[in-house]
């Protein structure tokens, strides 16, 4: 279910791009993805800052009105000075889940853009078993100073030999 949602929210936030990725791109985009790296250097991944903060803001607002209306009457004789320190404490966790809940948005929106490159360039070789291997095998191409030219073939082919 969450993992719906959160496709639901990619839908609506991020653009789709108007050209594919070329090969290079997706291979570094990949390796970003694998290396847990900050995935905004991902080209093509662009969103609507105002439609997440929108979003985020509706999810956030769907967890606490429910819980602010159960824990009203405790709330409301509370000293002035606690409610201060709660309030402070809200903001931090309001602010704080943000980046969070942004964060996983773009890994998700990075790896979908991933997948639909990938069906592209390596259309015999599925996603999920071969990610990690052709990850390692461009950071040896990268190694060795493979020519942009030849780095396509030579991925296939290592992928090739170890198929």
């Amino acid at each position: 279910m969450f993992e719906k949602l959160l496709d639901k929210i990619v839908d609506i936030v991020f653009e789709k791009p108007k050209y594919p990725m070329r090969f290079r791109e997706l291979m570094e985009a990949n390796r970003i993805l694998i290396d847990n790296l900050e995935v905004s250097n991902i080209p093509g991944l662009k969103f609507c800052r105002l439609k997440l903060y929108a979003i985020y803001f509706v999810l956030w607002n769907v967890l606490i009105i429910p819980l602010t209306l159960i824990f009203h009457p405790l709330l409301a004789k509370m000293d002035c000075h606690m409610a201060i320190v709660l309030a402070i404490i809200f903001t931090l966790l309001f602010f704080g889940t943000y980046k969070i809940f942004e964060n996983r948005i773009k890994e998700r929106a990075a790896l979908r853009l991933i997948q639909e490159g990938w069906k592209n360039y390596l259309p015999h070789f599925p996603y999920e078993k071969y990610h990690q291997e052709v990850a390692q095998i461009y950071k040896e191409a990268i190694d060795r100073d493979i020519p942009k030219q030849k780095m396509e073939q030579f991925i296939i082919d290592r992928l090739i030999e170890s198929s």
